[in-house]
């Protein structure tokens, strides 16, 4: 299993590390700050750097075929990287920061629409939520409470529960597609203080006054009962469709 320094500190931004692996599926390390692709949110990019100078791009992380496997996937060839190689793993902060920003900004909108959540992503700068909803609610109204509780710069915090506690209280899942990882026996619950509580894997923000401007930019009638409301930061270019 590969040490998710990410998961005990999202604001970590490099560490030491020793490869593991590196073949045609991944580089495989011992520890890492790289978050794989996972819950809606992004894998990492960034490099891995030798004491000698040479670089390889990670172009992307995602999660192995075994559970605790992470894999960084190489943006070129590399054979000179061998198992055994000291690395310092960096990820691309600003871009992790950006993805901190709107994951914790998403789980404040769940908080503001009420209603399970049938899809959603987290974006470079952008993101969205589809809501089961039967009529579309008002921009403005929902803006201007987003903006409120951010306001409030409440913290964010985390505790772990196990299989057993999630499935005695399945109110505290909002997500109706996607569902808390199992498997190892212990779920972690993101709880922003006073106004959400759900499991959720990805890195998050310490206070939700770091989330800073935001606009939802529209909200989609996407049948007769789903709802999609996107968000962007500042200069953000979202993906067509």
């Amino acid at each position: 299993m590969t040490e998710e320094i990410f998961r005990a500190d999202a604001y970590a931004r490099a560490c030491e590390a020793t490869v593991l692996a590196a073949d045609e599926r991944g580089v495989k390390l011992d520890r890492t700050v790289f978050y794989p692709l996972g819950g809606g949110q992004p894998g990492d990019i960034g490099v891995l750097r030798l004491d000698d100078g040479r670089e390889l791009h990670i172009a992307g992380t995602h999660k192995g075929a075994t559970p605790g496997e992470i894999l960084h996937l190489p943006a070129e060839a590399a054979a000179w990287l061998q198992p055994g190689m000291r690395v310092t793993a960096e990820i691309d902060w600003e871009r992790r920061y950006r993805l901190m920003r709107m994951h914790t900004c998403l789980h404040l909108l769940s908080a503001v629409i009420v209603a399970p959540v049938t899809g959603g992503q987290v974006g470079d700068g952008y993101g969205r939520l589809d809501f089961d909803l039967p009529e579309t609610p008002d921009t403005d109204e929902v803006n201007a409470k987003l903006r409120e509780l951010i306001a409030r710069d409440a913290p964010v915090s985390f505790r772990w529960i196990t299989d057993a506690e999630l499935d005695a209280h399945p109110e505290l899942v909002k997500t109706m597609s996607v569902h808390p990882p199992r498997g190892v026996g212990r779920i972690r619950l993101v709880n922003i203080e006073g106004i959400d509580l759900q499991p959720c894997g990805g890195t998050h923000l310490a206070r939700i006054g770091e989330i800073g401007t935001v606009s939802i930019t529209k909200i989609e009638k996407k049948g007769r009962q789903n709802r999609r409301v996107r968000l962007e930061f500042p200069g953000a270019v979202p993906p067509a469709g």
